[in-house]
Parts: structure tokens; C-alpha cells; sequence
């Protein structure tokens, strides 16, 4: 939420800048933290404090770059601008794994630790020349209380959703594992993959046709992959399963994110994505336990069980949208 106020307050490009600085300052952190490895106790401590530092910097980061790209497009744009953002989140982390994965095997830590140094660094030097968006002064922004109170329900089912994919995220190389199925990552690829391809190929539908009609359809592509997964007996079924809730996870997100944009005012952007991203944030830190616990004494197919029953909660969520849209529409042609 301070992410979001801030680029409303000193404009998005300023935010992403702010985020950026500060994913240097967590990977000079990381620097020094071996300077203390003979010390476990302080080194740790440092390498924790540099890890708080980042996260903190890539909710500027995002926030700031998804505020940034729909200040720069009309709002009939929004879905496309918060679809392509996402996709490229996506996209970096099927490529940090592996390659944070050689550079560590290579040379050890020092090797992730001026990575991170380096790449903010990089990024820094390219957003130059790229145009900004004004800030808007202070008294044109809606208190807090508003835009929580315009963006809490598209949130909750932005949140419910997420925890299917938290279910694939944290849980699907568990269960090739215990099946003994391999490679053990290859749910989560099939998930991603198809994720960017429906993202790329469809981005455009909830700026088309509406975001609570398009997450209402996709919700329930999610949840048949996900209950695929559940009955899955091969490997191949439970992949092509988890492409299936990738590509229907892939619109859910930014169709629901459409639904924020619009019931706020284009002051407040920055701030209502920054409270709308939180919801999923909330929903990984308490989905994946919650599915943990489920793992733990129902099997691990019971959690893509679960999973699904909560993307199925999404699905009432955008309904209720598409309802109440319906009726201020009625009543506005009443009048």
C-alpha cells in the first residue's frame, strides 16, 4: 500500500526507481553478510535484513511498474497493461531458478549476491529515457479507507484464485516426488508456460468484454485443471492438468485487477494495484500453510482438491461483480 500511494503522490516511474534502489542496497547486504560467515548468528541476521530490504523493494518495483503502464495507456488498455506485467514476473522466475542455480553452483553466494547488486543497477540505467507519468498533488487523493472499501472484493477473488496457484507453486513438485514422477518441476513449467502463452494470445479479453465476465469464465478452466490434478494417476495427466489452471489462472488475475482499476480514479491507480496485489500476497502467506496442513493429514492430491474449491469461491466473487454492475446499469437506464 505505501508502494502504491507513492507512485500516485511522486509518480510511477519514481516508484519503480525507489524500488530499484533499494534491490541494490539488499544485494550490498548480501555482499556483507559474508563478510561475517565466521560468525553464523550476525551474518544470517544481515542476510535476513537484506531479504526484508528486497521484498519491500519489489513491492515498489511492481506496483510501481503495473501504475506506471496504466498511466501511460487510456483505461480501455488497463487489463492488457496488468495481463503483460504479470507475465513478465512469470517469465523471470522460470528463468532466475535456473540461473541463480548455476551461478550459485558455480562460484557460491558471492555469485547471487552481486547478481542482485548488479541487475537493479542495469535496469536503472535502461528506464532512463523512458518517458514518465506526472505525479498528482496530494489533495487529489482519495483517503485510504476508500479505496480499500473500492478494491477489497476484487481483491478477495484475486486472492481466493491465488490460492490454486499457490497449491501448484508450492506443492506440485511434492507431489511428482511422492508419485515419483519426473522431472519433478514440470507442473509448474506446464503451468507457466500456458499461463504466458493464454496472457500473450488473450490479454486484450477483459478490456473487451469486461474483467468480472472474462474471470468468470477463466475461474472455472482453473478449476478443472486443478481437480485434473487431483485425479491425475500419470504424469502426463497431472501436466496437462496444471496447464489448464495455468491457462485459466492467466486471466483471472487481470481480469479481477480490471474490476480495481475501474472503480477507482486514475489518482489513486498506484495505491488501489498496491492494495489489490496485497490480497495475494495474503493469500500465499496463509493459502500455503492452510495446504500444508491439508497435505499433511488429507494426502497431497487433497490440496489440488482444496485448491480448486477455493478458485470455485473466486468464481461467486466475480459474479457478485457482474450483478451489481448489472444493476447500477438497470438503474441508470431507469432513470
Amino acid at each position: 500500500m505505501w508502494a502504491g500511494s507513492y507512485s500516485d503522490r511522486h509518480g510511477a516511474k519514481q516508484g519503480v526507481v525507489t524500488g530499484l534502489i533499494g534491490a541494490v542496497a539488499a544485494g550490498l547486504l548480501y555482499l556483507l553478510s559474508l563478510a561475517f560467515i565466521k560468525l553464523p548468528i550476525v551474518s544470517v541476521s544481515i542476510l535476513l535484513i537484506g531479504r526484508a530490504v528486497l521484498g519491500g523493494a519489489e513491492s515498489f518495483i511492481i506496483t510501481g511498474a503495473v501504475a506506471w503502464g496504466l498511466g501511460l495507456v487510456d483505461k480501455d488498455h488497463a487489463g492488457k497493461v496488468i495481463a503483460w506485467v504479470g507475465t513478465a514476473m512469470f517469465a523471470s522466475m522460470a528463468l532466475a531458478g535456473p540461473v541463480g542455480t548455476v551461478l550459485y553452483m558455480s562460484e557460491g553466494f558471492i555469485t547471487i549476491a552481486l547478481t542482485t547488486t548488479a541487475l537493479p543497477l542495469v535496469v536503472l540505467l535502461y528506464l532512463v529515457r523512458m518517458p514518465s507519468v506526472a505525479p498528482h498533488p496530494h489533495g487529489e487523493h482519495a483517503p485510504l479507507k476508500t479505496v480499500i472499501s473500492a478494491v477489497w472484493l476484487p481483491g478477495v477473488g484475486a486472492a481466493l484464485a491465488s490460492i490454486g496457484y499457490c497449491a501448484i507453486l508450492a506443492f506440485s513438485s511434492l507431489f511428482y516426488a511422492d508419485k515419483h514422477w519426473h522431472p519433478v518441476w514440470m507442473a509448474f513449467t506446464a503451468f507457466g508456460l500456458a499461463l504466458m502463452l493464454a496472457r500473450s494470445v488473450a490479454g486484450h479479453l477483459p478490456d473487451r468484454f469486461g474483467g468480472a465476465k472474462v474471470a468468470l469464465v477463466f475461474v472455472v478452466i482453473q478449476a478443472a485443471g486443478l481437480i485434473l490434478m487431483w485425479l491425475a494417476r500419470t504424469s502426463l495427466v497431472a501436466s496437462a492438468g496444471a496447464a489448464v489452471a495455468g491457462f485459466g489462472y492467466s486471466l483471472v488475475y487481470p481480469g479481477l485487477g480490471v474490476e480495481a482499476v475501474s472503480a477507482t480514479s486514475p489518482k489513486n491507480r498506484g495505491l488501489a494495484m498496491g492494495i489489490f496485489t496485497a490480497f495475494l500476497d495474503v493469500a500465499m502467506a496463509v493459502g500455503s500453510p492452510t495446504l500444508g496442513w491439508v497435505g499433511g493429514h488429507l494426502g497431497l492430491a487433497a490440496v489440488f482438491l482444496v485448491g480448486a474449491a477455493s478458485v470455485f469461491g473466486s468464481g461467486g466473487v466475480a459474479g457478485r461483480l457482474l450483478y451489481t454492475k448489472s444493476s447500477l446499469e438497470r438503474h441508470g437506464r431507469g432513470r
